[in-house]
């Protein structure tokens, strides 16, 4: 047995001792002990605890892989999280202020990736365990809402008619106004009698919708999600922010960077997160790569009461960025890109006259890469605020506000 001691966290939540070597579970400062393999200790006992340790508030947490972070204290966790952020934009040599971080609160998610597999005695549903294939069920998870958690019986139906023995089912649940909106992949190819039985299934639990790898099967009423007032009812499975409140801290946030600006651009618009919210006081031009989604959003729009002028536009920001010509009617741009982040998009704005940006991100490490590229452009990065929606998890989300440099004084 080898004994070390945990300096730091890595970016996965992992306790990490000199070598490196990780320790999942672990906090700073804590000593440990088991047996080295290549980076990993195996079997970790704690020698010593850390005093930021706490009681996991889930009876599920050691087995279930959805929560990395439970045994450490709110606090900690908090304040790992907006270090994570600084450390990724000092290592770009940046540097700004951190407003206090907003924390989505437990029992919150309103939406949750099942697992789903057929047994012998019927099916399991839950989340993978911790580095394992094993699906572990999450009767008390403290995490979702428990509306998304009525909607496991559903997903055991779905496993029992739909899965095959050797590959489980992902069942995207959703919350919506008008009930669940249920979103299935890796099913069965779909045929005559399945579909008669996923309806009678959409049916029995009373789904708004049901999709079997991306078709709509069966649907009760369009599931409708409410973005400031306007209905908008999205394709099965597309991105939507993780929680209610997540949702309200960074619109709340764009909408301060965007200020009066009269005229809006906002890239990767998804469905409309901010494009509908920002359309009460501005005009709106929202770019989306996902043609389905541009056309919810549209839609949304069409059937809004109260809003200005928004336009849409499916297009591939990856490859076809906006350029500078195309942005100089706007006063602000809004951007929300996936994982990857923007860098194709974001020299184009660095080129541009946009007086305000406001970046939205779920990646601290590309977003510090773009800030970077904005900053030597003649941006600066007023504030960062950090969002919390993904809770006791490694994940870190952020909006950011920059302003050009004739904007400043």
């Amino acid at each position: 047995m080898t004994e070390i001691t945990i300096k730091r966290l890595g970016l996965q939540g992992d306790g990490v001792a000199d070598g490196p070597i990780y320790v999942p579970l672990t906090l700073p400062g804590e000593v440990v002990e088991g047996t080295i393999d290549g980076t990993v200790l195996r079997d970790p006992k704690i020698i010593r605890p850390s005093d930021r340790r706490v009681a996991a508030p889930c009876r599920h947490f050691k087995s279930c892989g959805g929560c990395q972070l439970q045994h450490a204290d709110d606090a900690f966790v908090a304040a790992w999280k907006v270090e994570v952020v600084r450390k990724a934009l000092e290592a770009q040599g940046v540097e700004t202020v951190f407003r206090p971080i907003q924390t989505s609160p437990p029992r919150s998610r309103r939406r949750a990736g099942f697992a789903a597999r057929r047994t012998k005695k019927g099916a399991m549903v839950g989340f993978h365990g911790r580095a394992s294939d094993t699906i572990i069920a999450i009767p008390d998870c403290q995490l979702l809402d428990p509306v998304v958690l009525a909607g496991v019986p559903a997903a055991e139906a779905l496993a029992v008619i739909g899965a095959s023995r050797k590959t489980a089912l992902s069942v995207l649940v959703t919350t919506t106004k008008t009930g669940l909106d249920v979103a299935v992949t890796h099913g069965k190819p779909l045929d005559g009698p399945l579909r008669q039985q996923l309806a009678a299934v959409c049916d029995q639990f009373g789904l708004a919708r049901l999709s079997w790898d991306a078709e709509v099967v069966a649907m009760q009423s369009p599931p409708v999600h409410m973005l400031d007032g306007a209905q908008v009812t999205p394709p099965p499975g597309a991105f939507l922010q993780a929680t209610a409140h997540g949702e309200a801290a960074l619109t709340h946030a764009v909408q301060e960077i965007v200020q009066d600006a009269r005229q809006v651009i906002d890239l990767f618009a998804g469905c409309g997160t901010f494009s509908l919210p920002l359309a009460r006081r501005a005009e709106v031009h929202a770019v989306e790569g996902d043609a389905e989604m541009v056309a919810a959003l549209d839609q949304g729009w069409r059937m809004a009461q109260g809003l200005k002028t928004v336009t849409t536009e499916a297009r591939d920001l990856f490859r076809r960025p906006l350029m500078p010509d195309e942005m100089r009617k706007a006063q602000a741009v809004v951007l929300d890109p996936p994982r990857a982040g923007a860098e194709a998009q974001i020299a184009e704005l660095a080129r541009s006259e946009i007086p305000r940006i406001a970046y939205v991100s779920c990646n601290p490490v590309t977003f510090a890469r773009d800030a970077q590229t904005l900053v030597n452009a003649g941006f600066t990065l007023d504030w960062v605020q950090v969002v919390d929606q993904f809770r006791w998890s490694a994940h870190v989300e952020l909006a950011a506000s920059f302003t050009a440099s004739h904007m400043r004084g």
